[in-house]
């Protein structure tokens, strides 16, 4: 399936909208983690928690599940493809893997800090707030350098293709093989 070329930029404005979101919503998360871990105000931990709950509630796994989405339309509607570039087949791992966190680690360690300070109690572990944001941080950046720099060349499904790609064609319209 090849995308045409306005689905192919729509496509690639989704994506890198919804990857901007997604780090940027990050980073502020993260400002939230460090608010609650380092303040002395009850009051402001309390503040700072809900509106992580709130944003990991209901921004994080739509942002999340519209940029692998998006990149994977991409991936399997342009010629960079899924498993032709390592810089490709990286970002796709390493946003499945960071969706994977989000869902399972980052939302429910948000959850219990909420729920602890709810309750009237401290923040039970200020890692529940700053870990997850501050992990899926770091990702996000190195995964925006290599979509920009396209580092590591070609994976082999990638070589083979190449290879295949460049072998003469004889008069019939057939591969001549060496």
């Amino acid at each position: 399936m090849k995308l045409s070329r306005p689905a192919r930029r729509a496509t690639l404005v989704v994506h890198a909208a919804a990857s901007a979101c997604w780090l940027g919503l990050t980073l502020g998360l993260l400002a939230l983690g460090v608010t609650a871990s380092t303040t002395g105000s009850v009051a402001t931990v309390e503040a700072s928690v809900r509106a992580m709950k709130i944003f990991a509630d209901w921004l994080l796994l739509p942002l999340a599940f519209l940029t692998l989405l998006s990149g994977l339309l991409l991936s399997l509607g342009t010629p960079w493809g899924l498993a032709r570039h390592r810089w490709v087949h990286t970002k796709f791992w390493l946003t499945l893997a960071t969706l994977t966190a989000t869902a399972f680690a980052l939302r429910p360690g948000v959850d219990s800090a909420v729920t602890a300070v709810s309750a009237g109690g401290p923040l039970p572990d200020p890692g529940d707030v700053l870990f997850g944001p501050a992990v899926s941080l770091s990702a996000y950046l190195f995964m925006t350098v290599i979509s920009i720099l396209k580092p590591w060349g070609l994976t082999r499904r990638g070589q083979r293709i190449r290879a295949a790609a460049r072998k003469p064609v004889d008069v019939e319209g057939t591969r001549q093989t060496a």
